[in-house]
């Protein structure tokens, strides 16, 4: 799998662009604010139709312009074809094939992209939220009926917080609204913890042997998922809705008299351990940022395995941060097999033949030079 052709209109700092891609690697050099992160960022939407950098779609737009196009052309399993994302002020259009998408599950997928930014980094030991996110894009790349799934989950859930703050106010005393919106909340929650459930299976296992290798065979890492109900990873649909029902019975008067949500899958969270230790509380940031390279490279294995073709990586000012055995290993892996784009202020320091043989594109106040 790999872009062919990318181009933009008025997305962000770029009028109009078109640019022609290596399947290989492809390396944008640049000042900063020029433009490398906002053409990396153009492939990241043009997969998933949002941005991980900002949840406003208008700031997308070009300045005094009312709406913003990524167009590219993938090719994979041995053909071409179009995908399109237009954002305006109306809203946005997703196509596929030239055809528009009413919803987003059946568009995403189409593109699959593996993204490691400095922000990743952080990813064991910054917010539940970003882990939370990192296993959500990755599972609906993989089986788009996911985010589906999830966007009705967070749908109910939100009219359920809103139920349940008007009863902490004593302004509803509508508990059969509750408990119809609860049955609701379950039934894709479910649904969402046995997809969460499977997906860590299979990262866990790419991701302890990538982890034992970059450590010189010295450290074992496992991730256990961290649920706010007391299910295990071998549980069955039938028994997680049961403990959901019940639990949700138990915890009814305290949800009320705080007036929120208290479990469910946006309050899970994933935790990691290196020799059987927490590396967000224990783990030196060295082993902290080997956590999370192995889940990155984890994720390309895993996409492989599911979809029978390589993801697109792209890798956003993020060489700079890693050491050169760090930068060495993970160039060694994705060499010959995975197209690839680097986003880089200089490629000074990085010394290895991938780079070497790259495409370069120098970014300048939003054209290519």
């Amino acid at each position: 799998m790999h872009i062919q052709q990318l181009s933009l209109n008025h997305y962000r700092n770029y009028s109009e662009i078109t640019i022609n891609f290596d399947d290989k690697v492809n390396v944008i050099i640049g000042e900063n604010a020029q433009g490398k992160t906002n053409l990396m960022e153009a492939i990241y939407v043009l997969a998933f139709s949002k941005s991980h950098r900002t949840t406003k779609d208008k700031e997308l737009i070009q300045w005094d312009q009312n709406y913003a196009k990524i167009k590219g052309s993938i090719y994979k399993r041995k053909q071409t074809f179009p995908l399109e994302i237009q954002i305006s002020n109306k809203g946005k259009k997703a196509k596929l094939n030239h055809l528009e998408q009413k919803r987003l599950s059946d568009y995403i997928g189409a593109l699959n992209i593996v993204m490691f930014a400095p922000e990743d980094l952080t990813l064991v030991k910054g917010s539940p939220q970003i882990r939370r996110r990192f296993i959500d894009m990755e599972i609906g790349q993989v089986q788009p009926v996911y985010i589906y799934h999830l966007g009705q989950y967070i749908k109910i859930l939100k009219q359920r917080n809103h139920l349940l703050k008007q009863l902490q106010k004593q302004k509803q005393s509508d508990y059969t609204m509750l408990h119809v919106l609860t049955e609701q909340l379950i039934e894709h929650a479910v649904i969402i913890v046995e997809k969460r459930f499977l997906f860590l299976e299979r990262l866990r296992k790419w991701a302890k042997d990538i982890h034992w290798g970059i450590s010189h065979q010295l450290e074992k890492l496992d991730i256990q998922y961290d649920s706010t109900i007391d299910v295990l990873e071998t549980d069955n649909k039938e028994k997680i809705l049961t403990v959901f029902q019940d639990t949700f019975a138990k915890v009814k008067a305290k949800e009320i008299d705080r007036g929120t949500t208290l479990i469910g899958p946006h309050r899970d969270d994933l935790i990691f351990y290196v020799n059987d230790r927490n590396v967000q509380t224990f783990g030196s940031q060295g082993q902290q940022r080997t956590t999370a390279l192995s889940l990155k490279l984890a994720e390309i294995e895993l996409i492989y395995q599911e979809v029978g073709d390589y993801p697109i990586l792209l890798l956003d000012d993020v060489l700079s941060e890693l050491d050169n055995f760090r930068q060495s290993h993970l160039l060694d892996t994705i060499e010959g097999k995975v197209q690839t784009f680097v986003s880089t202020t200089s490629v000074d320091g990085i010394d290895h033949q991938t780079l070497q043989k790259a495409e370069l594109f120098k970014v300048q106040n939003g054209e290519i030079i």
